[in-house]
């Protein structure tokens, strides 16, 4: 049986409570901001919808950080989950925006073929 001085199980316990029993979310952190670089990187501030959310995932990022350094793990953690679903959001509508111009593009070079055809 092992057997746990009064002194030393008060602060475990205190120390378990600092801490929350949340551990940190580091790698949903890495992901996130790993969204939102990708989002930035195909263009999303070129979009006014994908820019707002992308501005959204980078100030809930900040916040997180600043949750997690207030050892606030589980705060942060879901202040994650909401910044990685606008960073998504913010890359799907610049990849949507993107692949309208090229479409957009092609149509155009397509009329000028038809054009010189004729």
């Amino acid at each position: 049986m092992l057997l746990i001085h009064p002194r030393t199980l008060g602060v475990l316990l205190l120390a378990a409570a600092a801490c929350g029993g949340y551990p940190p979310p580091n790698d949903r952190l890495m992901a996130t901001v790993a969204a939102a670089r990708s989002a930035r990187e195909v263009g999303a501030p070129s979009s006014p919808q994908a820019a707002l959310h992308l501005k959204l995932a980078e100030e809930e990022i900040a916040a997180a950080k600043v949750l997690l350094a207030d050892g606030k793990n589980q705060r942060a953690a879901f202040t994650l989950l909401r910044a990685k679903a606008d960073a998504e959001l913010a890359l799907a509508l610049a990849k949507q925006n993107s692949a309208k111009a090229e479409t957009q593009q092609v149509q155009e070079q397509i009329k000028t073929l038809q054009g010189a055809n004729q």
